[in-house]
């Protein structure tokens, strides 16, 4: 009996060891795939990568959920550089940011890096573009560094609390930290290139996944070990920060437009949406042709977008006629 126990936990050994070096495997391929784009800066304590393009009046583009800098088409900041100073992040955790410390990750932590990255550029209340989960990070920022935003333009954000996480990344819905470490260290990886078309398709539903989008788009990198258990603590600190944060929407004296894909499949308009622009005073909803990842499919039409938000930061702190 005992031999048999021996035996039996030599084979999930050395099962988990193989997995545990596919994945190490898995993440270098994707890495050589999708190099680094910009630079490293330390912000309080941690790496944060960000490119920077342009001059101008600021922007800054904050990617969403199990996203990196690269999901804002090539196309769309092209637009945005033809006239301003263009700056994409890495939230903390994601892309080539590293991530926050152990217990750290919550959505005013990782709001409060941005705010730290908007002082070391000399950026002076940039507009602030925040996509998908990236908009509840951008509306934090607003919220506890009012001083550090000249305006919101928030694209299919996450504003709302809810019950369930969407059905296309509810796979890295693990509450567990230790749980989440686990399987970030064993199976993500491998498992998630096996689904990944699958799970893309689910994001950019009606609208068809662009080819390449993996690379070009830099998604690949989410299935990374470190990048999934930072992708399900971003989950969680939204889940918690959500309640508290919607009681606080209606003391936003920002400039505030809300962009939203009419068949999100993702976040639904009506209430991400709509509750937001009713609870801000003098926010403004448009809503365009598309679904939850308007930002790469419609990268024209996202761009003026921005670009009108944009003329709205022109006037903040200037003094009246």
């Amino acid at each position: 009996m005992v031999t048999v126990l021996i035996k039996v936990a030599a084979a999930i050994f050395s099962t988990l060891f193989a997995f545990i070096l596919l994945s190490q495997v898995t993440r270098l391929w994707i890495e050589s795939r999708i190099p680094r784009d910009g630079k490293i800066i330390p912000i309080d304590g941690i790496n944060l990568h960000y490119v920077d393009r342009g001059t101008g009046r600021p922007i800054v583009l904050i990617h969403g959920l199990s996203g990196q800098l690269r999901n804002f088409a090539p196309a769309l900041v092209d637009s945005l550089v033809a006239y301003h100073r263009v700056i994409l992040i890495d939230r903390p955790g994601s892309g080539y940011s590293a991530p926050l410390p152990s217990g750290k990750n919550t959505l005013a932590n990782q709001a409060m890096s941005v705010a730290g990255l908007i002082d070391a550029l000399d950026l002076n209340a940039p507009l602030v573009v925040g996509h998908s989960l990236g908009g509840a990070v951008a509306l934090n920022l607003a919220l506890n560094h009012p001083d550090k935003v000249g305006a919101l333009a928030l694209i299919a954000p996450a504003t709302q609390p809810r019950d369930r996480a969407a059905s296309a990344f509810s796979a890295m819905a693990i509450p567990s930290d230790a749980l989440r470490r686990f399987v970030s260290l064993t199976f993500a990886a491998p498992l998630g290139l096996l689904i990944f078309d699958r799970s893309a398709k689910a994001v950019f539903a009606p609208e068809p996944l662009p080819a390449q989008f993996a690379t070009k788009g830099g998604s690949l990198l989410s299935i990374r070990p470190r990048s999934f258990f930072a992708a399900g603590g971003d989950m969680i600190a939204l889940r918690d920060a959500l309640p508290a944060m919607a009681a606080r929407y209606p003391s936003l004296q920002l400039p505030t437009g809300v962009l939203y894909g009419r068949s999100d499949q993702v976040l639904e308009p009506d209430i991400h949406g709509a509750r937001l622009r009713d609870a801000v005073p003098g926010a403004t909803m448009t809503q365009i042709e598309g679904g939850h990842m308007i930002v790469y499919t419609q990268p024209d039409v996202v761009a003026d977008w921005i670009l009108a938000q944009e003329l709205q930061t022109a006037n903040v702190g200037q003094p009246n006629d």
